[in-house]
């Protein structure tokens, strides 16, 4: 996969990475200048990755958390948990699934396993609850949300904290260079009320992961 045009929109971050490899890439067309021109697609390749699309959503209901791929979609306890697999090549900007307050945001763990595998669950990650409008959900009343860092990601930046309230499909943080993001439903949902199957490509801010009819 091949990068596309530059985005007109960036997410915050990408001046830190971007930068130093423009500034190595001049410094090397001097000296090597093969270098700097694998160094300037480098840097042509973090801008694109940080692209910052505006997205619709497609439909009523809650809404993936991230671009890729359904990698995750259990039972924990009472409840459903959904997981989206974001490979290097995805937008990595990630959006609330519902609408409402959020009640806390917490950051925990320290394992970089690879995001796609069971042992990715005690990976680093930032959670964060959402009190959910009625209009979002139907009268349920909390979903989480976690953002998940990968073998290679180092860095989570969440946009939101607690006490805030977010949109449905609005911007919510941005994970750097593949990573999961999940939504963990309430309990009144079941597997009847998921749209989406393990594997099922997904767009954050678009596609619906679950609908209460």
């Amino acid at each position: 996969m091949t990068p596309g045009p530059l985005p007109d929109r960036l997410a915050p971050g990408a001046g830190r990475v971007t930068l130093p490899l423009l500034a190595a890439a001049a410094l090397a067309a001097l000296v090597v200048p093969p270098a700097g021109a694998l160094l300037l697609l480098a840097a042509g390749f973090s801008l694109w990755f940080f692209r910052d699309p505006d997205r619709e959503p497609a439909g009523a209901g809650v809404l993936a958390p991230a671009d890729g791929r359904v990698s995750v979609l259990r039972e924990e306890g009472d409840r459903l948990r959904v997981g989206v697999f974001m490979s290097p090549f995805d937008v990595h900007v990630n959006r609330a699934p519902v609408g409402g307050e959020v009640r806390e945001v917490t950051h925990r763990g320290a394992a970089h396993r690879p995001a796609f595998c069971k042992d990715s669950d005690r990976n680093e990650r930032v959670e964060f609850a959402v009190a959910a409008d009625e209009s979002d959900d139907g009268g349920t009343t909390e979903f989480g949300c976690a953002l998940v860092a990968g073998w290679f990601a180092r860095r989570i930046t969440p946009y939101v904290s607690g006490g805030e309230r977010v949109t449905r499909g609005g911007r919510v943080g941005h994970i750097a260079f593949g990573s999961r993001a999940d939504v963990l439903l309430p309990p009144s949902y079941d597997r009847e009320d998921v749209r989406v199957r393990e594997g099922e490509r997904v767009y954050a801010g678009r596609s619906v992961l679950a609908r209460r009819e």
